[in-house]
């Protein structure tokens, strides 16, 4: 039998000159591209230059990163599931077809996350919404967007902060030390470790926010997460178009803050988006219908909702028998909304939110990245998910065009495919009566092999997974 001769090492010294035509090269993702084209038709880095401009110094100054591709790296964050700046930017400078979609050629360097974070910092949250703004002017063009029936519902994000580093408001002393002192007024004059645990146990109230802060990010409030878990966490809110699914608008407030106070902020929010995102129609759309769980009913909320002429469907918790005389007017908008959700309409519209929040909800938080933030303080963590939401909306814009609105949507699409065929060809196996439908069956595999052929080479058409 003949052998083969091994093969040895390579040097491992990389050559002091490279031509230009032997550097690798990517014809960029299908996704990337067709996003790409939407950004750049619609003028998207010229009107974000002119939103930035007051931001960059007009003659000098360090190095700095241009505003469509800092926009555009956030925008990686999103379709990609990165949660940290840190990893957006080794992204960018591990995969070519993400250099592609930044405008970055071979022998420019990718920026740092360093470049990011300070970038983020200067640009202030209002221009972020500019952003998210003109994200929706594209989705009421397309007729992805009419603002007239909105969802309203609030998730947990894990704050970028420990519960260990708690501070007491009034003395400034840390959770480990005010044990400490409880346990030597108690008696115990060295505790231990163990000691403080057992009487941290007994103690009734544990951490107020009213007694207690993180020092490192004030925002973040003590809270019980969805898990079961005590965590410092932010409380983030979206109001979502029943119609369409496109978020409307988004704020970020206090964890310990209830439903039915953090409703007022997102609906003046929703009703602004609505009223500037259709700035260019004709005969734009107002807000006319609010929607929401039991959490945001309340007698106040109910008679504010009527007093600016908005419809309510605020699901009622069982209070039992009521009694108006101490509050009369909130009776007669109380009884409307009750009648209202208990309709064919109302019960349809209930339905619809639960899909519609939950989708954007799992979107930007779970396989977004965000459901863990990185950054501090509401502004910061604003400007994330401004631009997130922008994302999720651009999502929906090109899964009109393409039919998936995510880099990863034809990989599940095919496999889908695949395993209809597999099914179908072992019930042929173990059926002879449709043995005849073999040939059909074979030259439909055939058949949508070439169509996704032609997809994946096609970036005009569809897209594929991610990755250079």
């Amino acid at each position: 039998m003949p052998r083969m001769a091994m093969g040895t090492r390579e040097n491992d010294q990389t050559p002091l000159w490279v031509a230009t035509s032997d550097l690798p090269s990517s014809p960029g993702h299908p996704f990337y591209t067709r996003l790409n084209a939407i950004l750049e038709a619609d003028g998207f880095d010229r009107f974000v230059e002119d939103q930035c401009r007051r931001f960059y110094a007009p003659t000098m100054g360090r190095p700095s990163l241009a505003p469509g591709r800092y926009f555009r790296l956030l925008l990686i964050g999103y379709f990609e599931g990165i949660d940290a700046e840190r990893g957006i930017a080794w992204r960018a400078a591990d995969s070519l077809a993400v250099r592609t979609f930044l405008r970055l050629g071979l022998e420019e360097g990718t920026p740092d996350h360093s470049t990011i974070s300070r970038t983020r910092r200067l640009i202030d949250v209002e221009t972020h919404r500019a952003v998210f703004t003109w994200i929706q002017q594209r989705l009421v063009a397309a007729g992805l967007l009419k603002g007239r029936t909105i969802a309203i519902d609030a998730t947990t994000l894990e704050a970028n902060a420990a519960m260990r580093s708690i501070v007491r408001r009034d003395t400034g002393e840390s959770y480990q030390a005010f044990l400490t002192r409880l346990a030597e007024t108690s008696g115990i004059k060295t505790p231990t470790r163990e000691a403080l645990a057992r009487l941290d146990r007994k103690r009734k109230k544990k951490t107020s926010n009213k007694d207690w802060t993180n020092p490192h990010d004030p925002d973040a409030k003590v809270t019980k997460m969805k898990d079961g878990r005590t965590h410092l966490a932010h409380k983030a809110e979206h109001a979502v178009d029943l119609e369409t699914g496109a978020i409307v608008a988004v704020t970020v407030q206090g964890a310990d803050e209830g439903d039915t106070t953090t409703i007022v902020e997102t609906a003046i929010a929703a009703a602004e988006q609505v009223e500037e995102a259709q700035g260019d129609v004709n005969e734009p759309q107002a807000l006319e219908e609010i929607i929401g769980d039991k959490g945001y009913h309340s007698n106040q909320s109910m008679v504010d909702l009527e007093a600016v002429g908005i419809r309510s469907y605020i699901a009622e918790p069982d209070r039992g028998r009521r009694d108006w005389s101490e509050e009369p007017d909130a009776q007669a908008p109380v009884y409307r909304n009750r009648r209202r959700i208990r309709g064919p309409r109302g019960r349809r519209l209930m339905r619809q939110r639960g899909e519609r929040i939950e989708r954007s909800f799992a979107h930007l938080y779970d396989t977004g990245g965000m459901r863990r933030t990185h950054l501090r303080g509401h502004d910061n963590i604003l400007k994330r998910l401004w631009v997130h939401a922008g994302a999720f909306n651009l999502g929906l814009l090109i899964r009109s065009m393409l039919g998936v609105g995510t880099p990863r949507g034809l990989q599940g699409r095919r496999a889908v495919v695949m395993a209809a065929i597999l099914m179908l060809l072992a019930v042929t196996r173990q059926s002879p009566t449709i043995r005849p439908l073999r040939r059909v069956i074979v030259a439909m595999r055939g058949l949508v092999t070439l169509k996704t052929t032609l997809v994946i080479n096609s970036s005009a058409l569809a897209t594929c997974t991610t990755g250079s």
